[in-house]
């Protein structure tokens, strides 16, 4: 078996089992109109949902580009705003988290919100949760210097943990 069949393999698995559901137990959808909170939570409806498995800059966060501050938090904001206001999304529900949101993987068009955030470079890869699952679109855009790769940040789980403190 050659190394990408290998690499397709697990990539394969490693979806199946992300997106595994014990029989009968099968979270419910939240459809609807989308607006962005910020760079990843969403208003769907009535429902209040964080992204799952990524983790985008503060609303107030900056960031460093060419010796210059940028509010990198906005802008990841206008991002995912650009990519879902006033669309119709699908969230499928994995948690929930403190402030009782949906925890999901949310699509557009068929396509992962969630991985396209971390794909553009306004969102990490949130290994604490997702397990890496969004990795490889966390190199392609680190290496691209997309979103907030384009310069020097705080990554977004530091920058809370730090502004808790104070």
């Amino acid at each position: 078996m050659s190394i990408g069949r290998i690499a397709w393999f697990l990539a394969a698995s490693l979806f199946l089992l992300l997106n595994a559901h014990p029989a009968g137990a099968a979270p419910e959808s939240i459809r609807g109109k989308a607006r962005a909170m910020d760079g990843d939570s969403l208003r769907v409806g009535r429902s209040e949902v964080r992204l799952w498995g990524i983790d985008a800059p503060e609303f107030d966060q900056s960031c460093d580009r060419d010796g210059r501050t940028w509010d990198c938090g906005r802008a990841a904001r206008a991002a995912l705003a650009s990519r879902v206001d006033g669309r119709v999304i699908v969230c499928v529900p994995r948690d929930r988290d403190a402030y009782r949101r949906a925890v999901s993987v949310c699509h557009v068009d068929g396509r992962s919100l969630n991985d396209w955030m971390v794909r553009q470079g306004w969102a990490v890869d949130y290994r604490r949760y997702s397990g890496g699952a969004y990795a490889a679109a966390e190199r392609q855009a680190r290496k691209a210097q997309r979103g907030i790769w384009s310069g020097r940040f705080e990554r977004p789980d530091r920058y809370r943990q730090r502004h808790r403190a104070r």
